[in-house]
């Protein structure tokens, strides 16, 4: 009799999910085959306009471009041939000579002026033929001014991150989360928020959030995806970066 009871009721469960399936696909063929008359047209056309000012337009608006007082060309600042302190070094090392780690292991970031000079120390006698290098030695180191740089990287102030436990501990190497700039001759434009005052770097290139490097965005999502990635799963609690 039990048997018979569990048969009855799969049997009443497989018609009403059969009755459901017919409602909904004739529902369906009804908006498309009335799209006026059901609605759907209109939706479609709101949608569209919606889909287009906050996913294209809006973004638009809401970030300026400013561009850096300097370009800079880290293709050759990372050349051993034009700089013979980087002479047996490559990749990372290269970064590290000039972004490195100060005595009590906070990252330097930006480089100041007084690292600059290790190299240009005289505004009378250029490395180069650079209209930026002489305009950088006359406006900034003739004047022992700092370059007033765009920092990309800028994170909030309620954020705590600690660039040596990656670099060092975690042997993560640069661009994977800034990029292959070695290669760069140019330093891109900087796109600023213009309500929260942050870099496009910081929340993402595209308000979608689709990434095609890993260094696109750095966002609380891509931190926690490169820790379990690599093992480190205990790093997404939200204190680990949030102090």
């Amino acid at each position: 009799m039990e048997n018979r009871g569990l048969s009855s009721i799969r049997i009443k469960l497989s018609q009403a999910v059969i009755v459901l399936l017919d409602r909904l696909t004739s529902y369906y063929s009804e908006l498309i085959s009335h799209p006026f008359q059901s609605g759907l047209i209109y939706f479609v056309a709101g949608l569209i306009p919606a889909l287009l000012l906050g996913w294209i337009l809006f973004p638009m608006a809401l970030y300026s471009e400013q561009h850096q007082p300097l370009n800079f060309s880290h293709v050759t600042h990372t050349d051993p041939d034009i700089l013979d302190v980087l002479e047996g070094t490559e990749g990372q090392e290269r970064c590290l000579y000039c972004h490195g780690f100060r005595g009590d292991g906070t990252f330097v970031g930006i480089p100041g002026l007084e690292k600059c000079m290790e190299c240009h120390d005289d505004p009378e006698l250029p490395w180069g033929e650079s209209p930026e290098e002489e305009r950088f030695l006359n406006t900034y180191v003739a004047n022992k001014r700092e370059v007033p740089w765009l920092v990309y990287s800028k994170q909030p102030d309620n954020v705590y991150f600690t660039h040596i436990a990656h670099v060092k501990m975690g042997e993560q190497e640069c661009e994977t989360c800034h990029g292959d700039h070695a290669q760069r001759d140019e330093v891109p434009t900087f796109k600023r928020n213009r309500l929260s005052g942050y870099s496009i770097n910081i929340w993402g290139k595209n308000i979608a959030g689709f990434k095609r490097n890993t260094w696109d965005s750095m966002k609380m999502d891509d931190c926690a995806d490169c820790h379990t990635k690599n093992g480190k799963e205990e790093n997404n609690a939200c204190f680990v970066c949030h102090k």
